[in-house]
Order: C-alpha cells, then structure tokens, then sequence
C-alpha cells in the first residue's frame, strides 16, 4: 500500500446495533465520500467498491458501510425501510465527525438505487455539513418530501435505457432547490452493465465530489 495511505475496516458502534465499514484515506485526503448503497447490497458492493477506487485515485476517502446487521438484511421488508436506512447513516456520519482522522474532512453521500433515498434524506437533516451528494441510477422520489430541504450540491446519473427512473429523476431534480444536474449516460442500463459505463459514472462523480468537497462555502 501507497505511503500515506490508510485503509481500515471498522466497527462503528451506533445506538443499537454495531456496523462494520471500510475506511480508506488517501494521502492528503480531499474530503470524504459516504456510500450509501441499494437494498440488498453491503459494504462489499463490486459496483460501488469499483467506483470508490476511481474516487480515490482522484484524493477522495470514502467510507463503505452496511446500513442493516446480517440479521435485518435477511428481513426482506426492513432492507426497505428508508427511515431506518437514514437513520443509520446519519448516525454513521455523527460517528464519523467525531472520529479522529476524519472529523475534519468535509463530507459527501454517494447513494445508489434505494440508497440515494437515504443519501438525499441525511442531507437533508445535516443542511451545510454535508457539502454534496451523487445519485447513481438512485430513487430521490422515495425522498420527495426532503428534496427541498436539500443544501448539498446534488448529481443525479441516470441511464438512457433506464425509463421508469429517469422520470422519476426528473420529477426530483424539478423538486430539488439546491444547486443540482440531471445527467443521462446514454446507451447506459440501470445497473451501467454496458461496456465502459460505470467506469464514466465513476468519473463524472469525482469530478463533481472534488468540485464541492474542495470549494469554499
């Protein structure tokens, strides 16, 4: 591993339950980007793994982390419990503001299908702390009700292919009142499957993580 390099798997210790997350911290590390990812996936998302290397090459940390213990993921209904899902992730990023190697960083929510919900609520709650948030093929309308509470720079990606929820991402990007882009990856699935589609969802994320993370407020 590089020098200055900090890769950790942590056990954050919520309320109620204890989570386990990976922690890694590049050299001079930017600002910190939060997974929060879709229902049925887990800290050890190959789509979201991939995309935090692509963040990190750029000096972005990022944390990934499950949301549910192993015993409420095995609940089908509770991996759609968007209440629960926030609240966890706002009590991650308490826990991360007063950790020590990343209280300081200026922090950002990468949420992708159902955990853009999650993302865009927390922003909501949290207003100018967390300074920006990426949707990856996410559903804001299941936080329709907070979108116009959200401060944070938000990028909502979205495939060409995928209907149902570009409408959906239209209609929340019309609700949203903060500084915002709807961007449509053309030829691209819900899951960016195809050839090389990620790989530009990754990259237009950093570009828009170190814009905001970095900028003066």
């Amino acid at each position: 591993m590089a020098v200055g390099v900090t890769y950790n798997t942590l056990d954050i210790r919520l309320k109620k339950v204890t989570l386990k997350g990976i922690l890694f911290l590049p050299e001079n590390t930017l600002g910190l980007v939060i997974f929060s990812h879709g229902s049925g996936s887990s800290r050890l998302s190959p789509r979201n793994n991939y995309v935090a290397e692509i963040l990190q090459k750029e000096g972005l940390g990022t944390f990934l982390f499950d949301l549910l213990t192993e015993k409420e993921d095995s609940i089908y209904e509770t991996r759609f419990n968007i209440d629960l899902l926030t609240q966890r992730l706002i009590e991650a990023t308490e826990w991360l503001q007063q950790y020590g190697p990343t209280k300081n960083l200026p922090m950002g929510y990468f949420g992708a299908s159902t955990g853009a919900a999650s993302a865009l609520r927390a922003a909501a709650f949290y207003g100018d702390a967390v300074r920006a948030v990426v949707s990856r093929g996410g559903r804001p309308d299941l936080a329709m009700g907070e979108l116009a509470k959200v401060k944070a720079p938000t990028l909502l990606l979205v495939g060409g292919w995928d209907h149902m929820v570009k409408k959906l991402n239209e209609s929340a990007y019309d609700t949203l009142r903060c500084k915002r882009k709807l961007e449509i990856i053309p030829e691209a699935s819900h899951l960016f499957e195809e050839p090389g589609k990620l790989k530009e969802v990754a990259e237009i994320s950093a570009k828009w993580f170190v814009t905001w993370l970095t900028s003066k407020k």
